[in-house]
């Protein structure tokens, strides 16, 4: 059994737990569930290159990556550098995220939040509107075509985005027409090694008519640039700026040198 497989398999046994603990009525009572979000579509639609900084404090390859950044500070400083919108790990297990880590941004943040964990059942669909996620993310390889069109259903019907990840051409045949993000991970799920090379090999074969996002191992604004020029629309960045000590900061000049740049 790989990481990934553990991954699911233990995501599987939580959920059951969290429907025991906070039943589908409690989670259709919150604040967050009865509010419209900021669109996560929208802010990424721009005619320059859409940032998506991410918040994680661990990951299963790299061990941890920042236990001291506090999510709050985090998304005040995200938004102060520009992003177009905010990623949030809220699996806690592998990633060391906490569902009122998104909960908690989502009372003030004016940034579109995007769910990341691995949802694979219609309860975390509801659960991710009910914390205050504007758009959750669906991993292709990890769902079967009918899980993957029945998930990405619910989210839109609840006024919620998708973001569609693939990570090779053969999870396109599980993508639900009406989903209009498509995100291709550079990050192989099974061992975790990145190669920009995914990004580049597989646009061609991505949907015509949706928002192109690629996801993980930018470090250089040259990256961010040679997918831009590719025809990718939003670039989602968490790594590069979550090791230094002022992520927002760190975003700043990040998106500060790519506007310079693209000049």
């Amino acid at each position: 059994m790989d990481i990934l497989d553990k991954i699911i398999a233990f995501k599987r046994d939580e959920v059951k737990v969290k429907k025991r603990l906070y039943p589908v009525s409690k989670l259709e009572d919150t604040v967050f569930f009865k509010r419209e979000m900021p669109s996560f579509y929208e802010a990424l639609d721009k005619p320059e290159p859409s940032i998506i900084g991410e918040f994680k404090r661990k990951s299963p390859s790299k061990g941890v990556i920042n236990f001291t950044a506090d999510v709050e500070q985090v998304a005040r400083g995200y938004q102060e550098a520009g992003i177009a919108a905010m990623s949030i790990l809220t699996d806690k297990e592998f990633f060391g995220g906490e569902d009122h880590d998104l909960r908690n941004v989502a009372g003030f943040a004016k940034l579109p939040l995007l769910r990341k964990d691995f949802i694979v059942d219609e309860y975390q669909v509801i659960e991710s509107k009910s914390i205050g996620a504007a758009a959750i993310l669906l991993i292709a390889s990890i769902l079967s075509k009918k899980e993957a069109e029945r998930l990405s259903d619910l989210a839109l019907n609840l006024g919620m985005d998708v973001l569609f990840e693939i990570h090779d051409e053969k999870d396109l045949d599980k993508m639900n027409h009406k989903i209009k993000i498509i995100g291709v991970n550079n990050r192989n799920l099974k061992t975790f090694e990145v190669s920009m090379d995914n990004s580049r090999d597989l646009f061609h074969h991505l949907p015509l008519n949706c928002l192109k996002v690629a996801e993980s191992g930018f470090q250089t604004n040259n990256d961010v640039k040679q997918l831009f020029s590719r025809g990718y629309d939003a670039f989602l960045i968490g790594e590069k700026f979550m090791r230094s000590e002022n992520p927002g900061k760190t975003a700043a000049g990040f998106i500060m040198d790519l506007k310079m740049g693209m000049e």
